[in-house]
């Protein structure tokens, strides 16, 4: 469980980062690129392998790492342009109610992870909190002509964390941060392609802020994964059936707390309510196997 809770702690850090990234006025792009670059030099930095680009080419995980890390950088933009067009509350509860393709690919992937009585009612309380924590009057209204962004949202972050899942099955011991290195470099590359595609027609203008927010985000978000790959490793958890929600709804949950103390947001009647259900979805998931037996 000390996993996931690194992993909670850790997003909603860079919660809090990208916050301040409006604040200070960041290019999100420009700083996104240099925190995967970050991210990967930290991958590089503590792989206990060499970097070889023949092994590399050769390895099972390759195009797994390769899939996610171009995921990544596409989702983050879509999430960015969610927020101007469709609103923050919209685009959060996409991206978080995603959470149903990665378990769902978990239940269809690995036997062992059977759709148990408990894991059921803690899912549908999971979607219910996550849904009541992340909008104001428990609605959601936006302009029709939008939805395709918000359904690229909900699938891309549900395929990223889905093959997330499965390449821990091609990932040979000791080659996790090999695969770090990987992903997190073919995210930053993307990054700088759409970067370069963008100043065809608007020159960017490079600002060594960019550069210290990046290496700010980059270093907890290189962590964050890393935790949650530990953590769907973790055979007692229950794989990803059990990690995605409990992530998704902590990080719904402590990020609301934050919002509250921090930036003093103000919460609803709504918002608490969600977050109970949120932690009773949180407590059916760690201690209803002792109920349902």
């Amino acid at each position: 469980m000390i996993y996931v809770i690194l992993t909670i702690l850790l997003f909603n850090l860079l919660i809090i980062i990208f916050k301040l990234f409006e604040r200070f006025k960041v290019d999100n792009l420009q700083a996104l690129i240099v925190n995967y670059v970050t991210a990967g030099t930290i991958g590089f930095i503590l792989s206990e392998q060499p970097i070889n680009i023949q092994h590399i080419l050769s390895a099972p995980w390759l195009y797994h790492a390769m899939v996610i890390g171009f995921l990544f950088i596409i989702v983050f933009n879509f999430y960015a342009f969610g927020t101007q067009k469709v609103g923050i509350a919209v685009t959060t509860v996409a991206n978080k109610m995603s959470l149903v393709i990665p378990v769902a690919a978990a239940i269809i992937i690995y036997p062992e992870q059977q759709l148990s009585p408990e894991k059921m009612i803690g899912f549908v309380l999971a979607l219910i909190g996550i849904y009541l924590a992340s909008t104001k009057g428990g609605k959601l209204s936006f302009n029709i002509k939008y939805l395709w962004l918000i359904i690229l949202v909900f699938i891309g972050q549900g395929v990223a964390d889905s093959i997330f899942e499965n390449s821990k099955l091609f990932l040979p011991e000791g080659e996790e941060m090999l695969y770090f290195v990987v992903l997190f470099f073919i995210a930053g590359i993307s990054g700088l392609l759409i970067l370069l595609g963008k100043s065809v027609a608007s020159p960017p203008k490079f600002e060594l802020k960019n550069i210290f927010w990046g290496v700010v985000f980059g270093i907890p978000n290189f962590f964050s994964l890393s935790f949650m790959l530990q953590a769907l490793e973790v055979k007692s958890l229950g794989g990803g059936s059990v990690v995605f929600p409990l992530v998704s709804i902590g990080v719904v949950v402590v990020s609301s707390v934050i919002g509250l103390v921090l930036f003093k947001e103000k919460l609803t009647r709504g918002n608490w309510i969600g977050i109970l259900f949120a932690c009773g979805a949180i407590a059916i998931f760690s201690f209803g196997h002792y109920i349902f037996g």
